[in-house]
């Protein structure tokens, strides 16, 4: 386990030790701790790479976008939890397949979609890609989570009066925290990680987010290492610092969502 933790954790040394030197250092020494560590770089890249809109823009994109997925995928999960017919298991079904079917296949048909809605180069386009790629996922696990939970406890609500809206807002959504945190975690690195969906949707309209950004940079400075990491790292280090809070919900998540 030892050994296993320093292979994961080598590269991540490397990042960080390589961002906290100066360009002597890094000539010298590369691998050796920094001997004093520096924050110009950081400095530097922050400025040179425009990090501070990117940031704004990934932050409004993934916040809509998990907004979004949570609403419509728990509403969706609770019916299909709930609803033993033909219609939610096919529904279902129809979900899955949207899980196994790589969203690269149709790439073409829905630039065109969003294209025609005016939608290219926007933040909407963004949260509406977003939304429906990863709805499938939140729908599996959130149905996973909810055929856990005894249906005794909206059962109680409705006959005490309430309707199904107010069943599911009022007393089962506060039962999915765990699996709301997984849901968060996962798609919030799903959402600020892609590089691909944003350097075809967004680029060339100032609206590019963080990996887009980092991209153009390194390709701008790939010769100065120091500044290329400090780059690095300060994309990484917002999604880093939301899965270090929420890591806990991951594993509480599915270990009670599998039980369903």
């Amino acid at each position: 386990m030892i050994a296993v933790a320093v292979a994961f954790l080598f590269p991540v040394y490397t990042l960080v030790s390589l961002a906290l030197k100066d360009p002597g250092q890094i000539a010298r020494s590369p691998l050796a701790p920094p001997s004093p560590p520096t924050l110009d770089n950081f400095a530097s890249a922050w400025s040179a790479a425009a990090l501070g809109p990117s940031l704004v823009n990934s932050t409004v994109i993934t916040a809509a976008s998990l907004v979004a997925l949570i609403a419509l995928g728990s509403f969706a999960a609770y019916f299909l939890a709930r609803v033993q017919t033909r219609l939610g298991y096919g529904l279902y079904v129809l979900f899955l397949l949207g899980i196994v079917l790589p969203f690269q296949l149709g790439m073409i048909p829905l630039y065109e979609l969003v294209n025609d809605l005016g939608l290219i180069g926007t933040h909407a386009g963004m949260i509406l890609f977003y939304t429906g790629i990863q709805l499938p996922f939140t729908v599996f696990l959130y149905t996973g989570f909810i055929r856990a939970l005894p249906r005794e406890y909206a059962s109680a609500a409705q006959i005490d009066g309430a309707s199904h809206l107010v069943a599911f807002t009022r007393v089962v959504f506060p039962l999915l925290r765990p699996i709301t945190g997984t849901v968060l975690i996962l798609n919030a690195v799903f959402i600020w990680n892609d590089f691909f969906t944003p350097l075809v949707y967004l680029g060339g309209s100032g609206y590019e987010t963080v990996p887009v950004s980092v991209f153009a940079y390194v390709g701008q400075y790939v010769s100065q290492h120091g500044l290329v990491f400090a780059g690095l790292v300060l994309g990484a280090l917002p999604i880093v610092l939301v899965f270090l809070a929420l890591q806990r919900y991951v594993i509480k998540g599915f270990a009670s969502g599998l039980k369903g």
